[in-house]
């Protein structure tokens, strides 16, 4: 009698892949430490002062809008509030959302090589360049804490609360991030567009001024920009005695969550094509 043959059957079952995702993140978190600390590392390699660049530019723009907006164009602080607190309690958020967004659309074609080698989750890669960009505002957050004991401005409980405002921008961040870094893939274009787009946001976004300034029937438009929100949220946090920004909060809460589902959904979806087009 001879010996029976036991076969193994492997069976492959179409879209497990999408199940395991979020047990996938997981898994390589590990990984979006790594890519975060590479990223740090190259962006300060070979310069002369290293990371304090992370101080220096906030602290040029500072004296740059402090001149151009407070002394030439005279636009008018919040009641008791030194100029260049205003203007970094907008420019912080504004530079870590602006300079998050720059990084992370370009990540994927950076990391040409990883991807069309191994197997990770792709949405790692544009996650590591808002978390290197999170980086840079706690230590340019030691700006504005030293401008508040120059100014011997007090320190407010509330700004325990800096993290919530933080988050929002951080999901408004990765999801405009990772739309871009897919559309980047196919569209080489957008390497282009996404500078303009992001200067002209600067202008659009209040930080070098207060939203007083905004004619009062143009408050609710203009809040439906989430940095509306977060830079009045972030300075309330700062400055309590204004008025809690309210309805400009939860605009940039709905806003910001709504981003992130709509990029995340999107890279997803992009993300099987990746290996090929890039």
């Amino acid at each position: 009698m001879g010996k029976r043959m036991e076969w193994e059957e492997t069976v492959i079952e179409p879209g497990k892949i999408e199940r395991n995702y979020l047990k996938d993140m997981w898994r390589y978190r590990e990984l979006l430490y790594i890519l975060s600390w590479r990223d740090i590392k190259v962006r300060y390699k070979q310069t002369a002062i290293g990371i304090i660049w992370a101080v220096l530019r906030p602290a040029i723009t500072l004296i740059v809008f402090t001149v151009v907006f407070g002394r030439i164009a005279g636009l008018p602080s919040d009641s008791g509030v030194p100029y260049p607190i205003l203007v970094l309690g907008g420019l912080l958020p504004w530079q870590f959302f602006s300079n998050a967004v720059s990084e992370s659309s370009n990540s994927l074609i950076g990391n040409e090589r990883l991807i069309t080698k191994v197997y990770f989750p792709r949405i790692l890669i544009p996650a590591s360049a808002v978390v290197t960009s999170f980086i840079d505002f706690l230590i340019a957050f030691l700006l504005l804490l030293g401008a508040i004991v120059y100014y011997g401005f007090p320190i407010s409980v509330w700004m325990l609360l800096i993290p919530v405002f933080l988050a929002l921008v951080f999901l408004f961040s990765l999801g405009c991030g990772l739309i871009l870094s897919a559309l980047n893939v196919k569209f080489r274009d957008f390497r282009y567009i996404i500078p303009f787009v992001l200067q002209l946001g600067l202008f659009l976004s209040p930080v070098g001024f207060s939203t007083a300034v905004v004619p009062e029937s143009w408050q609710l438009a203009y809040a439906l920009n989430p940095l509306v929100g977060v830079i009045n949220g972030f300075r309330w946090c700062i400055t309590p005695d204004s008025v809690f920004p309210g309805v400009e909060a939860w605009l940039a809460a709905g806003v910001s969550l709504f981003t992130f589902f709509i990029g995340f959904v999107f890279f997803r979806k992009m993300e099987r094509s990746f290996a090929d087009i890039i």
